[in-house]
């Protein structure tokens, strides 16, 4: 049977390791490793899936997972992976954020006792005394090596910030402390967290004389080189008071016959067995392997009772047959404007389908409008209450925006 360390890898979670074959062993037995979540927003979106599915499959393989919200390295702001500060958030707002993202986790990852832990670094940083800080942590670092650091190299271009200067520190201190107090081992995170993670390791090793490893995740970019969770309407959020669940499940059944393979490897927990026959379809069976993803994604996130509304939801969209319902984000429109009718391009604007009236002339135009099933002739077609089927109006841009329209 493969161990935890082989099944990351074959997976796709593995970027860079401290070393391989420690990290190897290391994972063969029961250990306690660690990933950090700064809540400088409300919601995860996507592009957070990978360290959070992760850390779920680590602790399926019975290793011991803290989840650690950065509640005092959020008040820095992290520079990894940016061009310019990060906006502070206000300590009252970072609380508020933690609490959010706590629940999302929890979605994924068994917070019963022994099994993981929700802790905040808030609870060590916040009361540092600077002076010891600098004193007891400070004279382990580098500058040069510091400055080596992609994080900040990146940033001394444009500007590095002596507050976010001492993110690396901070982020190093957590790992040291959460060696100290709970046998913490390994720190897993993005690949852009490469020397922070080191950093930490580093420090453990000359401070307790102990082994800590570190282990980091590809940062994920679409087979058309788009960052992972962002679509033209901006990120796809875990929050479905941000992101409806159908619209989560219409964004993973919409991915990138290239994509289909890598993502349910990444964000699902069928077997790889499962993952690989659904990867191999061509064809029209690709649409069996996008559901199987956008399913579980969904399923795991929302619940099951949700993904398989969003299925169905879905399946009667894309045959042109049955009502998706209340899943399809909707618009309400006054019944006095339905009556004395609508010109067809400024209900698809009105409706958010597309961001000007220009925008929809052009759709039109183009043949890519439909009402209920029905392609747009004309920009200037009249849409009235004649037009509403089951009580709504079905509105489609292209193949894949969707927008129920009700009267009110």
């Amino acid at each position: 049977m493969a161990g935890t360390y082989d099944i990351l890898k074959e997976r796709g979670f593995v970027e860079q390791v401290s070393d391989e074959e420690n990290v190897r062993a290391m994972l063969e037995s029961p250990v306690t490793c660690y990933i950090g979540f700064d809540p400088t927003s409300s919601s995860f979106h996507v592009g957070s899936l990978v360290p959070i599915m992760a850390l779920a499959h680590v602790q399926r393989h019975g290793h011991l997972v803290l989840a650690v919200m950065g509640g005092g390295t959020a008040m820095i702001g992290d520079p990894s992976g940016k061009t310019e500060l990060r906006q502070l958030v206000p300590k009252e707002e970072i609380d508020a954020n933690a609490e959010g993202l706590k629940a999302q986790l929890a979605h994924f990852v068994d917070f019963s006792p022994g099994r993981a832990r929700m802790i905040d670094n808030a609870e060590w940083l916040r009361p540092l005394n600077y002076i010891e800080f600098l004193r007891d942590i400070g004279r382990h670092f580098s500058v040069n090596r510091m400055l080596a650091a992609e994080s900040y190299r990146m940033r001394l271009e444009t500007g590095l910030n002596f507050i976010e200067f001492n993110y690396m520190l901070l982020q190093a201190y957590d790992f040291l402390t959460l060696y100290r107090r709970y046998g913490c081992t390994l720190q897993m995170g993005g690949n852009d967290q490469g020397g922070n993670i080191l950093a930490g390791a580093d420090l453990i090793r000359r401070i307790e004389g102990a082994q800590a490893e570190a282990l980091t995740f590809p940062l994920l970019t679409t087979s058309t080189g788009a960052k992972m969770g962002k679509t033209e309407k901006g990120a796809v959020w875990l929050d479905p008071r941000r992101t409806s669940p159908y619209e989560y499940y219409q964004f993973w059944i919409n991915t990138d016959d290239r994509d289909v393979g890598r993502f349910l490897a990444l964000f699902t927990f069928l077997p790889m067995d499962e993952v690989r026959e659904l990867a191999s379809v061509t064809g029209e069976d690709l649409r069996r392997a996008k559901e199987a993803l956008a399913y579980e994604a969904t399923k795991l996130n929302h619940g099951e009772e949700e993904a398989a509304k969003s299925r169905e939801a879905s399946r009667a969209l894309f045959s042109g047959e049955g009502d998706a319902g209340g899943s399809v984000p909707a618009v309400a429109v006054a019944r006095a404007r339905l009556e004395e009718g609508i010109p067809a391009f400024v209900l698809f604007s009105d409706a958010g389908l597309v961001k000007t009236r220009g925008e929809a002339r052009r759709l039109i135009a183009q043949g890519g409008a439909y009402v209920n099933s029905r392609r747009v002739e004309a920009t200037d077609e009249m849409i009235t209450s004649a037009d509403l089927k089951n009580g709504a109006l079905l509105l489609r841009a292209g193949k894949k925006k969707y927008v129920r329209v009700t009267p009110s």
